[in-house]
């Protein structure tokens, strides 16, 4: 597909904000909100930003990699730019929702692209019961938190706390304990993307959790309702040769 107009949005690391320099003066650009495509110079950090940002745009954003990590970011290269822009191929997410109840009776709404994770605020560990779609899988589990991702998240916070590591584009959602005590053996489940998912605080008022959904974070909550918001569709653009599959299995069997 050509796009008409582009759009280089940079992070803050040196080396990003002159990639952009450069390539706005190469290349052209208008403002992200005229754009018909979007190149996000930076890491996974920015490029999470940037799908926040454009979360109401129906505008796909192609990442290059000016960051540290970059799984989510192809590689950086000035040259042919529109050629590689026009035989990218898009990766189709949807983020999580997140319901949330507080001890003061307050009621709140975010929305999550990588994960939305549960965290003690005490130095006493959590308690939370666990549903999925309605029934009760887990009455108590004891721990620092718990979180569910989704596939563009598992290989941040959730991988860090040994979740799996999901394909983009697959239907599945990770639920992963946080330095779970009891049940000690349990390392977590793998979730259809459609099921609805809430977590009970038990003890609530003296075992404190928050709640946070990328950036947003609800303290002192009693319960959270998590599911996929499929009324945003956000649409990454990857290289041909950038082999995502192979990148996955990399990092599953990375020491």
């Amino acid at each position: 597909m050509n796009y008409r107009t582009i759009a280089f949005v940079n992070g803050d690391l040196k080396r990003a904000k002159e990639a952009g320099e450069r390539l706005r003066k190469r290349y052209g650009h208008v403002p992200p909100e005229d754009a018909d495509i979007i190149v996000a110079l930076g890491g996974d950090g920015f490029m999470l930003q940037t799908l926040h940002r454009c979360i109401d745009r129906k505008v796909p954003i192609y990442g290059m990699n000016r960051g540290s990590v970059g799984f989510l970011m192809n590689a950086f290269d000035e040259e042919n730019l529109p050629e590689r822009l026009a035989a990218a191929e898009p990766i189709n997410l949807n983020p999580l929702r997140m319901f949330v109840s507080d001890l003061n009776g307050n009621e709140h709404q975010a929305i999550a692209i990588n994960e939305v994770s549960l965290l003690r605020e005490t130095r006493m560990a959590a308690k939370i019961r666990i549903m999925v779609d309605g029934v009760i899988r887990m009455e108590e589990i004891i721990c620092d938190g718990v979180l569910l991702s989704t596939p563009a998240g598992s290989t941040a916070y959730n991988n860090a706390v040994h979740g799996p590591i999901i394909p983009l584009g697959a239907d599945v959602l990770a639920l992963t304990p946080i330095a779970a005590f009891r049940p000690r053996r349990w390392r977590g489940a793998l979730l259809p993307s459609t099921a609805a998912v809430d977590f009970e605080i038990l003890e609530a008022e003296v075992r404190k959790v928050s709640a946070v959904a990328d950036f947003t974070e609800v303290r002192d909550v009693t319960k959270v309702s998590i599911v996929q918001d499929s009324s945003h569709e956000l649409t990454l653009l990857f290289d041909p040769e950038h082999n995502l599959e192979e990148r996955i299995l990399r990092e599953q069997f990375a020491l």
